[in-house]
C-alpha cells in the first residue's frame, strides 16, 4: 500500500477517513492543529499512522514533511453553520491559505495526487434539485458571514485545478453533502437537536423550537459513506474532476426532528422559529457521477440517526462545547 498524508484529520470525516486507510494497509500522516479538531478522535490507531500537530496554513512545515506522499486528502477547514456566523474571518483564513499551501506543498514536495473536499455551499440555492455538478456556484451575498464558508471552498477548487492540475498525477474535488454520524461535533443540526430534544425532556415542556418552519429539505448521508465515496472517486475517478458524495435520500428538518425524538423515545411537539438569513430551503445531490464509479450509501437515514443518537446519549455535551467543535 502506500504513504498518504489527511489534513483536518483530528476533525469528523477527517478521522474517519484515517481510520479507514490504515485499515486498509495505508501509511498515514494525519495532520491536524487541534485548534478545532479533537486528538481523541484519533486515539488508539495502528502503528501505521503518525500524527503531526501541525497548521494547515503552514507551507513549509508541510513541504518537509510530505516528501514520500503519494495522495494528500485536504479537508482542513472551520465548518459548522454557527461559526460561518460568528466567525467568518477565521474560516477564510484557513479556507483560503489553508489550500495556498497545501497546493504549493504539494508541487514543491512532489505529491502526486491530491483530493480536496468541498462542499455543497457552493451552490447556497442551487437552481436544480437534485443537483448535478455541472450548475453554476454562487454567493450570493458578500455581506452575509454565512458565505464565509461556500466562498472559501469556491476559491479553494480554484486553486487545486489552476495551481496542481497541470503538475500533478490526479487532482480531485469531491462536494460531500450533509454528512452526519457519531461524533461530528455539537455545532450541525442533528447533534443540537439531539440536544434539544434531550433538554425538553429533561425539563418536562416536551416542546423544541425549530430553526424556521421545518420545511426545508436535506438528503442526510451517513460518514462511513461518505469515506467509502471518497475511496472509490480516488481510486476509480478521473482527474480534473468533480464528484458529489452524499445520498438521495431527501427529508424536511421537521421529519429529521421528529425522526430524532422517535429514536430517543420521547414525545415532542415541533414549534417554528426564527429562519437564519441565508438559508436554502432544499438540498439534495445527484450522485449519478460517483455512482457510475460503483459508489452507492449503504446506511439509511433511520439506521444512521438510530447510531448517532445513541452515541450522543453515552457522550452528554461536555462544558467545553462552545470550542470550535
Amino acid at each position: 500500500m502506500t504513504k498518504v498524508a489527511v489534513t483536518g484529520a483530528g476533525g469528523f470525516i477527517g478521522a474517519y477517513l484515517t481510520r479507514k486507510l490504515a485499515a486498509q494497509g495505508h501509511e498515514v500522516l494525519a495532520i491536524d492543529n487541534f485548534v478545532r479538531g479533537r486528538p481523541a478522535r484519533l486515539e488508539g490507531l495502528s502503528d501505521l499512522v503518525t500524527v503531526l500537530d501541525l497548521d494547515v496554513r503552514d507551507q513549509e512545515a508541510l513541504t518537509v514533511a510530505l516528501p514520500g506522499v503519494e495522495a494528500l486528502f485536504h479537508l482542513a477547514a472551520v465548518n459548522g453553520t454557527e461559526n460561518f456566523y460568528k466567525r467568518p474571518r477565521l474560516v477564510l483564513d484557513v479556507g483560503v491559505r489553508g489550500i495556498l499551501a497545501v497546493a504549493e506543498a504539494c508541487i514543491d514536495a512532489g505529491v502526486p495526487d491530491l483530493v480536496v473536499a468541498s462542499s455543497a455551499e457552493v451552490y447556497q440555492t442551487p437552481a436544480i434539485v437534485p443537483t448535478p455538478e455541472t450548475i453554476d456556484m454562487v454567493i450570493p451575498d458578500s455581506l452575509n458571514p454565512r458565505y464565509s464558508y461556500g466562498g472559501s471552498k469556491l476559491i479553494s477548487e480554484l486553486i487545486a485545478f489552476n495551481y496542481c492540475g497541470s503538475t500533478l498525477r490526479k487532482v480531485q474535488v469531491f462536494r460531500p453533502h450533509n454528512i452526519y454520524g457519531p461524533d461530528m461535533g455539537w455545532k450541525h443540526v442533528i447533534p443540537q437537536l439531539i440536544a434539544k430534544v434531550e433538554a425538553a425532556r429533561a425539563s418536562g415542556t416536551n416542546s423544541i423550537e425549530l430553526q424556521g418552519d421545518g420545511s426545508e429539505t436535506r438528503a442526510f448521508c451517513f460518514v462511513e459513506d461518505v469515506v467509502n465515496g471518497i475511496l472509490n472517486m480516488w481510486h476509480a475517478g478521473d482527474t480534473m474532476n468533480i464528484y458529489h458524495i452524499g445520498s438521495m435520500e431527501e427529508v424536511t428538518i421537521r421529519d429529521l426532528a421528529s425522526r430524532i425524538a422517535e429514536a430517543m423515545g420521547a414525545d415532542i411537539t415541533l414549534v417554528p422559529g426564527p429562519a437564519a438569513a441565508g438559508g436554502t430551503p432544499r438540498r439534495c445531490p445527484d450522485i449519478a457521477k460517483l455512482s457510475a464509479l460503483g459508489y452507492a450509501p449503504a446506511v439509511s437515514l433511520s439506521e444512521g440517526v438510530r447510531r448517532t443518537v445513541e452515541w450522543y446519549l453515552a457522550n452528554p455535551q461536555p462544558a467545553d462545547s462552545n470550542l470550535l467543535l
